[in-house]
């Protein structure tokens, strides 16, 4: 599996498994035939209340600590620092963890500041090998790299064929953050899977529409974490390594470009008061 290499030199797999939308009843069985078929970087958050079944499969799996790279992400804080270290003990506990790889700040909402000096202080501790953040736009994102002491590892945002984030990409790139996209597959949208474009070029590789958007992405040098409840979809998608795009097709994926969300849009009134104002519990 190939790794990036984050700011402060820590090794990220450049494809993972996200449970986003798994019901917790469903989990601990779906991330354990991921970590079967042989994925060993796995994406959760608080907010996606299956933590504690991810824990119980990296348990039950018998695979070493320091094999695996897992993720977590705190939820909107609007309780301090102290606040978010105890988001953070909750989080860690939930998943039997005695560290994270990788813990994010879910969305750019609340009072994320207070919520970044408590992570960059568990960071000094050892408790987080590096820190970043999710669904942070370029402005938001640079303000918080100039007036805190840690430039976040990871920004996480929406990224597919049709929401592209080139200039993002290149913005992040300068100021050493790695891109990593949530909703690679454009969440089945826009009815990807039969997209004539991303058709057309599976079957010159002999590959999926699915494999073709993911290798698009990584060989972009961004992060994935594809999500699927099948073992045959799980190892489809890390089958994504044995073949590359060329310069043309990689001209005509980016021609499919929108330059806007199709999921939701972070800038959007009714969306921030939505999202920010959605609690825990």
């Amino acid at each position: 599996m190939p790794h990036v290499t984050l700011n402060n030199g820590v090794q990220m797999p450049i494809l993972g498994f996200g449970v986003f939308q798994v019901p917790a009843e469903e989990t601990e069985r779906v991330v354990t035939d991921a970590l079967a078929a042989g994925y060993r970087h796995l994406d959760t958050a608080a907010a996606y209340g299956n933590e504690e079944a991810v824990g119980k499969a990296v348990k039950a799996s018998g695979i070493a600590r320091d094999e695996l790279f897992i993720t977590t992400k705190m939820w909107v804080n609007e309780k301090g620092e102290e606040g978010a270290k105890a988001a953070f003990d909750t989080s860690l506990r939930l998943l039997g963890l005695d560290y994270l790889d990788l813990y994010l700040i879910h969305q750019p909402f609340g009072d994320y500041y207070s919520s970044w000096r408590a992570m960059q202080d568990l960071h000094r501790q050892g408790l987080i090998k590096a820190i970043g953040v999710s669904n942070f736009y370029a402005d938001r994102l640079v303000d918080l790299i100039d007036h805190n002491e840690i430039v976040p590892a990871v920004n996480q945002i929406e990224t597919h064929p049709y929401f592209q984030r080139a200039d993002d990409q290149a913005l992040m790139t300068e100021r050493g953050v790695q891109i990593e996209s949530w909703g690679p597959l454009a969440e089945g949208r826009n009815n990807i899977f039969s997209d004539p474009t991303l058709s057309a070029i599976g079957e010159a590789h002999g590959k999926s529409v699915a494999q073709v958007v993911l290798r698009w992405l990584t060989q972009r040098g961004v992060v994935v974490i594809p999500k699927s409840s099948r073992p045959e979809r799980m190892a489809e998608n890390l089958a994504v390594f044995d073949f590359e795009l060329t310069g043309d097709e990689m001209d005509r994926i980016a021609k499919m470009d929108t330059g806007a969300s199709i999921v939701f849009d972070h800038r959007d009134p009714q969306t921030v008061s939505a999202v920010g104002g959605y609690r825990l519990g």
